[in-house]
């Protein structure tokens, strides 16, 4: 059951095989690679998991998602979760904050034993969407404005080191298999400069640090691990940053294809990258932004 601190929401009704023309001759089900297999969402009711949710439900398969929504934008959550349902998959999500040592060890153990009882009784896709920490700069006139501490740690425990502790947990409980692949959420602020994004970018960079020494330590468990770098998109995160507008306006200025990313662009690249026959990718950084990267001003 539940740990207190956290709610739990399960709807569950029979899958749908989508099925799609294949190179013009005849049909292949893209969906039967991954019916019935569990993908785990930390970050689920917006942006880049709410897509990815939504895009791998209609793929066929069921949704872990961890997100942390108060009461004012909870029906967030709902509407991934009734499409989840529509889409004729599983949804089992967790009210709660997914960075906290406790609660994380209480889900774990929660969807171990709710696994124990499947068909399908690992997590084949785990995508780290978390996104919440300080925007506050590291110099300031008044030292009171500039960046603590507590909020540095704070930001890269919620959006880098807690990738770590989950894919610990995982493996020690058994969720993640030979075969399950991991997909944390990077940007180019970890490799650019741009203010305000001092601490996330410092997160972002430690992210795809952990990632790379996750891959090489999972390897021999035949367990893959990458960042996806997607390009500058319209998302909650992305709005709290800021003169967030400008960052838009300039994005969608520059972008050689004239459009900013969609989270549902990064959310079908995860259902190709998904897909069980692909094995032999780990430890990079992959860019999905149209081209973005290779024109964008530094």
């Amino acid at each position: 059951m539940p740990g207190q601190g956290w709610g739990l929401l399960e709807i569950a009704t029979a899958h749908r095989t989508l099925t799609i023309e294949w190179n013009g001759k005849g049909t292949d089900r893209v969906s039967d690679a991954l019916q019935g297999k569990w993908a785990l969402i930390l970050g689920a009711s917006s942006g880049f998991g709410a897509a990815s949710a939504r895009a791998l439900a209609r793929e066929g398969m069921n949704i872990l998602g961890v997100h942390l929504d108060p009461r004012r934008t909870l029906a967030r959550a709902e509407a991934v979760v009734a499409d989840i349902e529509a889409a004729g998959a599983r949804a089992i999500f967790y009210n709660t904050n997914a960075a906290d040592a406790r609660r994380r060890a209480q889900l774990v153990a929660s969807m171990a034993e709710t696994l124990s009882a499947e068909p399908v009784s690992s997590i084949h896709l785990l995508v780290h969407t978390l996104a919440f920490g300080t925007l506050r700069p590291y110099i300031t006139d008044d030292p009171a404005n500039a960046v603590q501490a507590s909020q540095m740690d704070m930001t890269l425990a919620v959006m880098a080191h807690s990738l770590v502790y989950w894919a610990q947990d995982l493996v020690h409980a058994g969720l993640l298999r030979r075969g399950s692949r991991v997909y944390a959420m990077s940007s180019i602020g970890s490799q650019r400069v741009s203010s305000h994004y001092g601490p996330v970018s410092a997160a972002k960079a430690a992210l795809e640090a952990h990632a790379r020494q996750l891959a090489v330590e999972l390897a021999p468990a035949g367990i893959a691990v990458n960042c996806l770098m997607p390009g500058v998109t319209d998302t909650p995160a992305l709005r709290a940053i800021p003169g967030h507008e400008t960052i838009l306006q300039q994005a969608h200025a520059y972008h050689p294809a004239h459009r900013l990313t969609q989270p549902e662009d990064v959310a079908q690249t995860l259902v190709v990258l998904a897909d069980p026959r692909l094995t032999w990718i780990s430890g990079a950084v992959i860019p999905v932004d149209g081209g973005e990267s290779l024109v964008a001003a530094g």
